[in-house]
């Protein structure tokens, strides 16, 4: 099994609460920490953003991160929601686990 760590920024809480609620709900993810307080410089559209986002820090495995890529623009209300997946070079056996049991697909 192999750990992903995903990055996403939201524009707001609730909007961070939703999807995150939503991934884990549907075993896309095992967990998602929401950090708050994340300012983000962008060119977007040809001009430079400055913007106020929350951070979502999703854990995934790559075997369930083809799903989570085809939901995730479902969820989100950007028109290009930001999504990168970092491999994890190692982990806690217990966490690397628990991680695989809570995004194993039901049946």
């Amino acid at each position: 099994m192999t750990a992903l760590l995903c990055l996403c920024t939201c524009p707001d809480m609730a909007t961070a609460e939703r999807i995150a609620g939503t991934l884990v709900e549907e075993q896309l993810a095992a967990c998602v920490n929401l950090l708050p307080g994340v300012t983000s410089l962008y060119r977007w559209q040809g001009r430079l953003q400055r913007d106020a986002e929350v951070l979502l820090l999703i854990k995934t495995t790559r075997d369930r991160y083809p799903a989570l890529q085809a939901r995730l623009p479902q969820l989100h209300p950007y028109e290009l929601p930001e999504l990168l997946a970092v491999e994890a070079a190692d982990g806690l056996p217990a966490y690397l686990h628990w991680l695989a049991a809570a995004t194993r697909p039901v049946e």
